[in-house]
């Protein structure tokens, strides 16, 4: 499938949008120098197309008792399609995982996991190696957030 033509416009609307879904239609629409009803259907057409793919509220991890993030490489002598979905069916059933990635290089996958403290990431270490033959799983904790955000850069656009 093609991917969707984007202008000038939409990348100013999606800017907007990625700092904060929640703004109302009249500012979105003056701030990228359109009536309503047109900005409205861009915005819709943004969606439809699933450029926008989800509108969320972002939370604070240290207010909800999760101030520690841990990176997790993980590597398997195991690569068939039947160990990847049992992995995978665990993966998701521990929330505290938030990012899974498979990788190229010496790491297979890559998880970020959120946690309270070292305890918890010890329960889920233990839910991770239960059911999954691994073949060396290295965790480390950021012991500093220094650059975090969800926006997307927009200037590939186009």
């Amino acid at each position: 499938m093609a991917a969707p033509k984007i202008d000038a416009v939409d990348v100013k609307l999606l800017a907007l949008l990625q700092r904060s879904a929640d703004r109302h239609l009249a500012e979105l629409a003056e701030a990228v120098g359109l009536s309503q009803t047109p900005c409205w259907r861009r915005v819709q057409r943004l969606r439809q197309d699933g450029v926008i793919t989800a509108n969320v509220a972002l939370l604070d991890r240290a207010k909800i008792n999760l101030g520690v993030t841990v990176f997790v490489s993980i590597r398997t002598n195991v690569h068939t399609p039947a160990w990847f979905e049992r992995f995978k069916a665990t993966i998701d059933l521990i929330p505290e995982v938030v990012e899974f990635y498979r990788m190229s290089g010496d790491v297979d996958y890559m998880l970020r996991v959120v946690v309270p403290d070292i305890a918890a990431y010890d329960r889920v270490y233990k839910r991770l190696i239960q059911d999954t033959q691994l073949s060396d799983v290295n965790s480390s904790f950021a012991m500093e957030q220094l650059k975090y955000t969800t926006a997307l850069p927009l200037s590939y656009v186009g």
